[in-house]
């Protein structure tokens, strides 16, 4: 019998389960390789066991930063990869190393960085969170760390003031919403679509799209932020708006595995059988099983999507 999984987050609003990039990017690929994780919400990262989250609590063992999380997932049987050729595995990672450098500057700035974001959105949310008198100091840290970590990888030559920072982050950030709507095109997810044959009561036979991989939950956890939540200054949100098939990729993803209710038993008899025939020995996962996402040192992105 497994060992059970248990995950600390921070919760969500706007229809998201969690507001947090990191933790929607391990919540949404435990759900795509079937990991059974018990989430556990938390409203003050120093309450966690290392101190920042997500972090997975698995028996004794204590593992933070999504790339850690997600191959320990990996090594428990729990891969969302295991179709992917040895070409896809190095397109995963290098489409993560492009959401990294041009999309999550422009994210910590939209939720940490723009005052009118931060101050009337940003902030009461966390604070209203987190327990007095701590409510009084964290939200601050998370913004300094979040201008910090933005001046540090884009604050050089030529970029010498906020506002040429500023400017230069959004439209790096855009071009990659246009380089992942192109990526993405018609498809379902970003490595095209597997049809899945559900029969229902009446006999009548549908067909679901359905594979979701590890580039699929980090893209849903970076977007989905951006796609829902009510800011005053949207400017990263309306770019994202006018790429239709990126707004279609969340919503697919929060409706089919975080808000999908199933009634009819057939249709909940045929979703067992397809994750079973998923996991059985005809399909056992491929070499890339063993693909790892970079860890880097403490302050690398890889490790740690927002403050």
């Amino acid at each position: 019998m497994a060992a059970p999984m248990e995950l600390s987050c921070w919760g969500g609003d706007w229809g998201l389960p969690s507001l947090h990039p990191e933790s929607l990017t391990v919540m949404a690929y435990a759900k795509f390789s079937g990991a059974p994780l018990t989430v556990n919400t938390i409203h003050n990262s120093w309450r966690a066991p290392k101190g920042e989250v997500p972090v997975l609590i698995s028996e004794d063992i204590v593992i933070s930063q999504p790339a850690k999380i997600l191959n320990f997932l990996r090594r428990q049987k729990y891969n969302a990869d295991y179709e992917l050729s040895a070409k896809q595995g190095a397109d995963t990672l290098a489409y993560i190393a492009l959401l990294e450098e041009k999309l999550l500057p422009a994210l910590l700035h939209t939720f940490w960085v723009e005052a009118e974001n931060y101050c009337s959105v940003t902030k009461p949310w966390f604070a209203s969170r987190i327990a007095f008198p701590l409510s009084l100091y964290l939200p601050g840290k998370m913004s300094r760390e979040a201008l910090n970590r933005i001046l540090l990888t884009r604050g050089g030559p030529p970029l010498y003031s906020l506002t040429e920072v500023e400017a230069q982050i959004y439209r790096d950030a855009k071009e990659c919403l246009n380089l992942l709507s192109k990526r993405l095109g018609t498809s379902q997810f970003f490595f095209g679509d597997t049809t899945l044959k559900v029969l229902h009561s009446s006999f009548m036979s549908h067909t679901l799209l359905f594979r979701p991989t590890t580039l699929d939950a980090f893209v849903f956890g970076f977007l989905a932020p951006i796609y829902k939540v009510c800011f005053p200054r949207v400017q990263l949100q309306e770019h994202l708006k006018q790429l239709p098939n990126l707004c279609r990729f969340c919503d697919d993803i929060l409706t089919c595995y975080f808000r999908l209710t199933l009634s009819d038993p057939a249709l909940i008899i045929s979703l067992q059988m397809d994750d079973n025939l998923r996991k059985s020995p005809q399909h056992p996962p491929r070499k890339l099983t063993t693909l790892k996402l970079a860890v880097g040192g403490e302050g690398s992105p890889l490790n740690r999507l927002s403050p």
